[in-house]
């Protein structure tokens, strides 16, 4: 765990909870940063504080003027855990009831169709060399085809190191990603040619523990590169844009991977039933409900294998609900 700064009347306990935490495979990286805002509250405010009371969460799970609803949603649930867990070693503790405070409108993936995926990878490839970011041109044509065609998560792309990826065997380790999870990744021949290509260019004198994706510094390409990158590509491939939190998002081309190779399988009738536990290691999830959210996903995107879908796999295809805004 990193050497975080608790302080006030519950800093032991959030230490303790953590390290819990990280210990069964959590990475809770982002909660314990918040958990050290909620330990300086409460030092502030409640330093002779004994318990944690009611009037304690209330007063720091309020929705604060700026925030967006799921803002106040994660905050209660990070604090509702801490609750948890300090009644589980009999230290008093309100916890907040489940659902609240209302849930913030549920995202809908969006799925990209084969013109958009053209049309934005068309236009990551007409992107110039900056001298303020002077790997783009080379990093951003790759980057997000390996993205789609991996079905990886953002991140997973983002932090892969040189040494990460066999440019010969057309191999992935993806190592520490969502709950510590680790696996290794196939790419397709054509994506293995453009990070070859990519590499002879971008790492020909590099060392093996050097961000495949480089940034500024040595430092990997930041989240909001990608993001701002992003933008501008949609906007150049005539792909609207809802603004910031209403999507289409860069996660979106993970979904849009598991729907359309789940497409694929049934146009060729594969039995999705033994391909699913494949996709479910390939993708990295952590429970089967993970992979079979994106049968129910595929259908109702694909109406022309909807009825061939629930007619042979009613027991398997979930109802969409409760997933949130599905970040698998």
């Amino acid at each position: 765990m990193k050497n975080y700064l608790f302080s006030g009347p519950f800093a032991k306990h959030i230490k303790d909870h953590i390290q819990l935490k990280q210990a069964v495979g959590y990475k809770y990286e982002a909660e314990a940063k918040h958990l050290v805002r909620f330990s300086t509250f409460t030092a502030e405010k409640y330093p002779e504080a004994s318990i944690l009371s009611k009037e304690i969460v209330l007063e720091w799970c309020s929705k604060r003027n700026y925030e967006a609803q799921a803002n106040q949603c994660a905050r209660s649930s990070i604090l509702r855990q801490l609750a948890m867990y300090m009644e589980r070693i009999e230290i008093g503790a309100y916890i907040i009831p489940k659902g609240y405070y209302p849930a913030a409108q549920q995202y809908g993936p969006h799925i990209y169709t084969e013109g958009e995926l053209q049309r934005f990878f068309h236009q990551t490839d007409q992107c110039c060399f900056v001298s303020e970011c002077p790997y783009r041109h080379l990093t951003m044509p790759v980057f997000f085809r390996m993205v789609y065609a991996c079905g990886l998560r953002s991140s997973e792309a983002r932090l892969l190191k040189v040494e990460d990826v066999d440019v010969e065997a057309g191999i992935l380790s993806i190592y520490h990603s969502k709950k510590d999870n680790s696996r290794l990744v196939a790419m397709s021949d054509d994506l293995t040619g453009r990070c070859r290509n990519y590499s002879e260019n971008m790492h020909r004198l590099s060392k093996g523990s050097d961000w495949f994706f480089p940034g500024l510094n040595g430092k990997p390409m930041t989240v909001g590169n990608i993001y701002h990158n992003f933008r501008r590509f949609l906007w150049r491939a005539g792909i609207s844009h809802g603004g910031r939190g209403k999507g289409p998002r860069v996660h979106d081309f993970r979904h849009t991977y598991a729907c359309h190779c789940l497409r694929k399988w049934v146009m060729e009738g594969k039995n999705i039933s033994a391909y699913l536990p494949v996709l479910k290691a390939y993708m990295g999830h952590n429970s089967f409900e993970e992979t079979a959210y994106y049968l129910r996903l595929t259908a109702d995107i694909f109406p022309d294998i909807s009825i061939r879908l629930e007619g042979c796999y009613p027991d398997i295809i979930p109802r969409l609900e409760g997933n949130g805004d599905a970040t698998y």
